[in-house]
């Protein structure tokens, strides 16, 4: 029984991908059909990193179309992960070296958005992503010490940086460029504006498909700047159940949407407490707060974190649960929301071109 590159597409229109739930097909995953006698060979390419479920993947695919083509020989089914450019708030200058740029904010500080973020970027750079993390809370930079990097970045090109790496990300804060962590940052508005730009553009950011960028609490003239200057994908509002949070975390939510970012969804977390000694559940904060805030603003719920020592010790030593306890249930927590995170970004259709119009001057 011989079959076609329809009778192979029209089998994986039935065929849901378990992470993004839709079929293969209508997500473009489907590439490069190859049929030889009954033998079937395929790519299956993911618009979001995933290297952890690849060979699941894999399996699926190959295990439903010798079911949905009787009488098939071999079949393969190659998987891999391609992340592409997608568009950002209108007016926002690209930053060469970088493809997406996603905002991790919160409206009050102390819901834990730097050590979401930190593990956010992590869990990306896991699944086999180029990732760099931004550090761009000028009067509180925290990445530094959560990424156990110390130094000053070397430079490039006359003005340019080169980022620090460690963990497998590219790393860029103003706190590799001050003297001591007890030099606190005695500046006004514009210059924390100022200084942002010069971290962001004067970096010579790697072929990095996702920029993770750390943003300073709140919702002020500094925050707005930033989020209008920033070329940026989408935004990750991060909050913790409590009645005061939700309440500033809308207000950060409302920004992104008048500066035209889009909201990739919203974390909770300290969403709930575990005792170490006697495995007594509480909510100490509150409970459904980040859900119904999704639902009152059609967001989508990313996931809920725990209040975790772990957490803190492992951020405060250098390496964040993904690096410290990879295999754990935080960190797989961390993992399923950094995927969700990429699915959505993958999931916004419009890509913005690189390639500038052509300007052609006629003599009249």
């Amino acid at each position: 029984m011989s079959f076609s590159e329809a009778d192979v597409q029209g089998a994986l229109k039935n065929l849901i991908d378990p992470n993004t739930r839709k079929d293969f097909v209508s997500g473009k995953s489907v590439r490069n059909i190859k049929i030889s006698g009954n033998d079937v060979s395929l790519d299956i390419v993911l618009g979001y990193p995933a290297r952890s479920v690849w060979n699941e993947i894999r399996a699926i695919v190959e295990a439903h179309l010798k079911t949905a083509l009787p009488g098939a020989g071999g079949i393969s089914a190659n998987v891999t992960s391609k992340v592409v450019s997608h568009a950002v708030q209108h007016g926002a200058q690209l930053v060469d070296g970088v493809k997406n740029i996603i905002a991790v904010a919160s409206g009050k500080g102390g819901v834990g958005k730097s050590t979401t973020a930190i593990n956010i970027a992590l869990a990306l750079a896991a699944e086999g992503a180029r990732v760099g993390m931004l550090d761009a809370d000028i009067y509180g930079p925290s990445q530094p010490t959560m990424l156990g990097i110390s130094g000053q970045p070397e430079t490039s090109g006359g003005n340019y940086m080169l980022p620090m790496t460690n963990h497998g990300l590219q790393a860029m804060s103003i706190g590799f460029l001050i003297d001591n962590d007890d030099t606190p940052m005695i500046w006004r508005g514009p210059m924390v504006t100022q200084a942002l730009d010069q971290l962001l553009r004067h970096t010579r950011w790697d072929d990095l498909d996702y920029l993770i960028v750390d943003l300073p609490p709140g919702t002020g003239d500094i925050q707005l700047s930033l989020a209008q200057q920033v070329p940026v994908t989408g935004a990750v509002i991060v909050t913790t159940p409590q009645d005061i949070a939700l309440m500033d975390a809308r207000k950060g939510l409302k920004m992104f949407e008048k500066v035209g970012v889009k909201i990739i969804g919203v974390v909770e977390n300290m969403s709930t407490h575990i005792c170490s000694k006697c495995g007594h559940e509480e909510h100490i904060f509150g409970s459904g707060g980040g859900e119904k805030m999704c639902a009152d603003y059609n967001a989508e719920f990313l996931g809920n974190l725990p209040l975790d020592i772990r957490i803190r010790e492992q951020t405060d030593s250098g390496k964040p649960t993904v690096v410290a306890d990879p295999d754990g249930n935080i960190a797989k927590t961390y993992k399923q929301i950094a995927r969700r995170i990429a699915i959505k970004v993958a999931e916004m259709t419009q890509s913005h071109s690189t390639v500038f119009p052509k300007i052609v001057v006629q003599n009249t």
